[in-house]
């Protein structure tokens, strides 16, 4: 068998750090199940214009093919006019990537497509596995919810997850929602996201602190993502006025950069000024997997202050180097940060609890070796074998032409 990986959301050349978890996951697949991996790039006439004269980051041009670690990756564009009619996206993503799919089972064997997110990626993988009769899969990521609101894009999708030989969720909370939106139980299983322990681990404070010419004394908090508003940065940067009164060393770091999703720098960068608290606001840019540890290590708590999340990664990141986290009561958080002992869940648009969950937790006691011990048994290595299984029996009993 050999597995074509569709997902948008992957890292490339010029975005090295965007999809780095789907990367994690798929290429641990490969060392059991040979892949090649299509991550379409969002295209359409004139961007160019638009990337030049007015948001130089627009749409970055993103090489057509690249080797990594071995695999092929296809980065083929598709036609998506931005801000409307999004429903058109899962279509006309399927139409654009149409020949190289054809091509790549013709010439590579391909047997199966497993693929990320709903939406466009998991409406594309139905269009594709009928035209071309491969059976498909989908992972379900934070984007069902938003999609189950949107009329076209929820019967598209649940024709994709009813015709997929298997629908992974991320999370709990994502399956439940699959549920409710009519796909058999069956059907669905959860098969959470891991951790990299090779990246991911505790180095000396002091260390990483001076290092990154940080205070020893200071008490530092973290939040890693892209600069955009779903993941609340800036609830965060609110709150650093009154923080300031009850921890008058506290500063923020805010690891990340722009993506697909937007970038957001200038406008936390003036809200920090706003507010007063720029010289205790620090913006690093994106950071290679391999040494964001070095940021975790250096702080006392992470932050997540997001609006929807299906299984983010950075909590286990985060934990893995011994960070207590603080974020938001939505989509899958509840599950990994399950109990007090490895942080506090607030309610989303809360200034108050936000603010007074972060204090107490900075002023808190934990048992940082419980934490870490706890990321270690979600490393990927735990995950991989089920997920693996899992593929094999699509294969094995839908690996012929869907009705």
């Amino acid at each position: 068998m050999k597995l074509l990986v569709l997902s948008r959301v992957f890292p490339n050349a010029v975005q090295p750090t965007y999809g780095v978890f789907v990367r994690e996951r798929m290429f641990r697949v490969a060392q059991h199940i040979p892949l090649v991996v299509v991550a379409p790039v969002a295209w359409f006439p004139g961007q160019g214009l638009i990337r030049r004269f007015w948001k130089p980051h627009f749409r970055p041009p993103i090489p057509r093919h690249e080797i990594q670690d071995g695999v092929d990756v296809y980065h083929p564009p598709f036609l998506c006019i931005p801000g409307i009619m999004k429903w058109t996206d899962g279509p006309f993503l399927a139409l654009s990537i149409l020949p190289l799919v054809r091509r790549l089972k013709r010439e590579q064997g391909i047997t199966a497509i497993d693929s990320h997110f709903i939406y466009p990626d998991g409406v594309a993988a139905w269009l594709l596995g009928r035209w071309v009769k491969l059976p498909w899969t989908i992972t379900l990521r934070g984007t069902l919810l938003r999609i189950s609101r949107t009329r076209v894009c929820r019967w598209l999708s649940l024709h994709a997850m009813h015709g997929a030989a298997r629908v992974f969720s991320v999370s709990d909370d994502l399956r439940r929602l699959a549920l409710e939106m009519g796909i058999p139980s069956e059907k669905v299983q959860v098969m959470p996201n891991g951790i990299n322990l090779d990246y991911f681990q505790p180095e000396d404070r002091e260390t990483c602190r001076r290092e990154l010419g940080l205070p020893q004394k200071a008490k530092i908090m973290i939040t890693v993502g892209g600069l955009n508003e779903r993941k609340g940065f800036h609830r965060v940067i609110e709150q650093m006025p009154a923080l300031l009164e009850q921890h008058p060393d506290l500063y923020y770091l805010c690891v990340g950069g722009g993506g697909p999703d937007g970038n957001e720098l200038a406008w936390l960068q003036g809200l920090a000024k706003e507010k007063g608290v720029s010289e205790r606001v620090h913006f690093t840019g994106a950071i290679a997997p391999e040494r964001l540890r070095f940021y975790y290590s250096a702080a006392d708590l992470f932050v997540l202050a997001t609006r929807f999340e299906g299984w983010a990664n950075v909590f286990l990141e985060a934990a893995a180097c011994g960070l207590p986290t603080v974020t938001t009561r939505v989509g899958g958080n509840a599950e990994v940060i399950h109990a007090d002992w490895l942080g506090r869940l607030v309610e989303l648009g809360d200034g108050e609890a936000l603010r007074d969950a972060i204090s107490e937790a900075l002023q808190s006691q934990w048992d940082r070796q419980a934490i870490i011990a706890y990321a270690r048994e979600n490393r990927w290595e735990a995950r991989i074998p089920t997920l693996v299984g899992r593929l094999k029996e699509v294969v094995n009993r839908e690996g012929r032409s869907p009705d």
